[in-house]
């Protein structure tokens, strides 16, 4: 699973974070896995102030556990802290394909969360990465059979039985007393 996230159709991969000297320099927090793969588009539409644009990475480089990038145009503080903030997207269709059985965490998220016994849990609101493995947070709703929030283990056939984009359902081997 690859932890990009989704907003419509765009995929968000990472954001800017704050500015690193004085030649325009920024952080960037990467949502991709390994936080490298961002690296592998060459441009990003932005929101700059209610305006789409397009930014464009010409330099990078790895300080320690965190990417440091430079946008083309950007070479000063004062015109980089312009981009503090901003996430970047690429459109879904640029994503590679994933085998069969695998999936984008923007596609879970928001799919409902339903058990061997139909009683539904929720949505996915959100996935955790524990290093063991990928976790559901599957945050109730109105439909939901009690006001629980639940965090499943993404364990492929053991807890997650069926993953069904077409239906926005993930069915799970989950009962509604286990303990999170």
């Amino acid at each position: 699973m690859s932890s990009a996230k989704a907003k419509g159709e765009a995929v968000v991969l990472g954001q800017i974070g704050r500015v690193h000297g004085i030649k325009g320099w920024l952080k960037l927090i990467s949502f991709t896995v390994p936080i490298e793969n961002i690296l592998d588009y060459p441009c990003y539409r932005v929101n700059i102030e209610g305006s789409e644009q397009e930014l464009e990475i010409d330099e990078h480089r790895r300080q320690n556990k965190a990417l440091l990038v430079h946008f083309k145009g950007y070479d000063d503080p004062e015109r980089a802290k312009q981009l503090t903030g901003i996430e970047l997207t690429i459109a879904g269709e640029q994503l590679p394909r994933l085998d069969s059985g695998e999936y984008y965490w923007h596609q879970l998220e928001g799919l409902k969360v339903v058990n061997q016994k139909d009683e539904l849990f929720g949505r996915v609101s959100n996935l955790l990465e524990t290093g063991a493995n990928d976790v559901l947070v599957v945050a109730a709703d109105s439909e939901s059979i009690d006001d629980r929030e639940r965090l499943i283990p993404y364990l492929v056939d053991s807890v997650i039985s069926k993953v069904d984009l077409e239906n926005e359902t993930i069915r799970v081997n989950w009962e509604a007393d286990y303990l999170d």
